[in-house]
């Protein structure tokens, strides 16, 4: 992994993570950091996801794989999501307010 794909990756996961926080209204915990994690975080989850599907069930969308530099948004956005609310659920578990 090249510099520009990581800078490219940050980038489209904070953005990931802000549509992600716009679909699951939860307040993102840890802020500009949170968003970070959250968003690198899904877009593997939201690769890996995507991978699993396409070879599954031969699932072959075009807009499911518009990407930027090699980062597919669409997968990302939904990854970014299921983390997003996956991580609140168990922070509000331990009394973690919102």
């Amino acid at each position: 992994m090249d510099l520009t794909r990581l800078a490219v990756q940050l980038v489209v996961a904070v953005v990931c993570a802000g549509v992600a926080s716009i679909l699951v209204p939860r307040r993102i915990p840890g802020k500009i950091w949170g968003l970070f994690f959250i968003g690198l975080l899904g877009v593997w989850v939201g690769e890996w996801g995507f991978a699993l599907l396409r070879q599954q069930f031969n699932l072959n969308v075009q807009f499911l794989t518009w990407q930027v530099e090699g980062v597919l948004i669409i997968p990302a956005i939904v990854g970014s999501a299921i983390v997003l609310y996956l991580l609140t659920l168990f922070m509000r578990w331990g009394r973690y307010s919102t």
